[in-house]
């Protein structure tokens, strides 16, 4: 498979740094494919899957531009806009694959593969030279036609509609009802415009560990610098939503999201906290836990030469938040100190935290979380993932939070009632062994305790066992 190579020059605005050039109009219906395909399947008319920023799809007008393209004085002028994302995740091999990559001498050089651009804008034209395609099939070949593309590298879904409003205020083709809802998408409450606000904090405040290391907009030399926007952007936003364009919908129109509970809860740990507008706990729970991972690892943070504050370090360790939150309890914000209290016992140093050990992509990733589950000291120590965390009956039981060994507690009470049960079924005596026990905050056990469940689930199967 070759290479898609792009004609552009780099412009700098205030909204920092994008890229102009021209396309080849099948090259770009090549690396737009994906997204095109998304629009068609949520159906014409119904484009508000992904942003919920563009145009309804007008059959007329796509027949309009399939027929006009192939005229001798056919002329798109105005640029049509897309997003590319530096990297693509890929299912199958679970790696990290490079979109871009290089931009040298006024080529910017991107990886031919479908899923790498969004359109912001322009979507009309991409239909209908889609449709000329579909329609002409092996003479589609025929037609020679280059389109002026603007290119935004990593940005977010927030900046992505308010580019799109920019563009379209002014053009009477625009329904105005549209554009000013655009304008009200920085008013509406959607996990997308809250995930934005909570890293912009982190960016510009000046304490905060990510101070100036969060890319707001890519760069096609992106290798240069530490952390794409959008890249930290898609590890917050998955502890908030499973589909957060469905959550922007229902917000819009002044309807409420149901607080979440059991299995749901320990997924999107964020998400009560921003259902009750509470995205001040998201922001100062990220802050502490980087500002925690800063202070072990000083200098690999915000070094080039490591890949702590990089991809593959910050989406690790974005993975691993999850752990620690399961661990140390949820909602609460956690302190610097109780996550400075995990990371301490890792026994990875800051020399390893480089290339060679972590490669980027899905495989270093994967063996950096792993690595630091692994090289806990306390390794005996496992978080209780089981469903039985949430069953009704542990409600009953007496709040506690004994230490029933030296430097352990918030045994898991449901593991204890098990344990208890099993003793009974097999006739063994009355033995509650904390020490085997895991580890549980979540769901009905929280604070629960464990030996009281113990007993509880000891006496149920004695009667089983009868």
């Amino acid at each position: 498979m070759s290479n898609i190579k792009i004609n552009c020059i780099e412009v700098t605005q205030p909204i920092e740094t994008f890229y102009v050039g021209k396309i080849d109009w099948q090259d770009l219906l090549k690396i737009a494919k994906k997204d095109i395909e998304r629009i068609r399947q949520e159906g014409e008319g119904t484009i508000d899957g992904y942003l919920g920023i563009q145009r309804e799809l007008s059959k007329n007008r796509l027949a309009e531009i399939a027929e006009y393209v192939s005229f001798n004085d056919a002329t798109f002028p105005n640029s049509i806009v897309i997003s590319i994302d530096s990297t693509t995740y890929n299912e199958n091999n679970d790696e990290i694959e490079e979109n871009i990559l290089s931009f040298e001498n006024g080529i910017l050089e991107l990886r031919d593969d479908g899923k790498i651009a969004k359109i912001i804008d322009g979507q009309h034209r991409v239909f209908g030279l889609e449709k000329y395609a579909t329609d002409k099939g092996l003479f589609k070949q025929d037609l020679k036609f280059e389109l002026i593309i603007t290119i935004f590298i990593d940005i977010d879904e927030e900046y992505q509609a308010n580019i799109f409003s920019t563009i379209n205020k002014a053009q009477t083709k625009v329904n105005k009802s549209h554009v000013y809802d655009l304008y009200s998408f920085s008013k509406t409450r959607s996990p997308q415009r809250t995930v934005h606000n909570v890293i912009k904090l982190l960016n510009e405040e000046i304490d905060s560990p990510f101070y100036h290391l969060i890319k707001r907009l890519g760069k096609a030399d992106f290798k240069n610098e530490t952390i794409a926007q959008a890249t930290l952007a898609d590890c917050v936003i998955k502890y908030i939503s499973n589909n957060p364009p469905k959550d922007r919908n229902i917000l819009r129109t002044g309807s409420k999201l149901p607080l979440v509970e059991g299995t749901e809860k320990d997924k999107f740990f964020f998400r009560n906290w921003f259902i009750k507008e509470e995205d001040v706990k998201i922001a100062k729970v990220i802050w502490n836990y980087f500002e925690a991972i800063k202070r072990k690892w000083p200098t690999a943070w915000g070094n080039l030469e490591y890949i702590l504050t990089k991809s593959t370090g910050v989406i690790a360790f974005m993975r691993f938040l999850k752990d620690l939150v399961e661990l140390l309890g949820l909602d609460k914000v956690i302190t610097i100190e109780d996550f400075e209290g995990i990371l301490n016992k890792i026994e990875i140093t800051d020399n390893e935290l480089v290339n060679n050990i972590y490669q980027s992509g899905g495989v270093g990733q994967s063996a950096l979380y792993k690595a630091l589950i692994s090289s806990i000291k306390n390794s005996e120590v496992v978080i209780c993932k089981k469903a039985h965390r949430h069953d009704d009956k542990f409600k009953s039981l007496k709040d506690s939070q004994e230490f029933y060994m030296i430097g352990r507690r918030h045994q898991c009470a449901a593991c204890a009632y098990e344990q208890g049960y099993n003793d009974a079924i097999e006739g063994a005596q009355m033995n509650f062994r904390v020490e085997v026990l895991n580890i549980s905050q979540a769901g009905t056990v929280r604070h629960k305790d464990p030996k009281q469940a113990y007993e509880l689930g000891y006496k149920e199967g004695l009667k089983n066992k009868k």
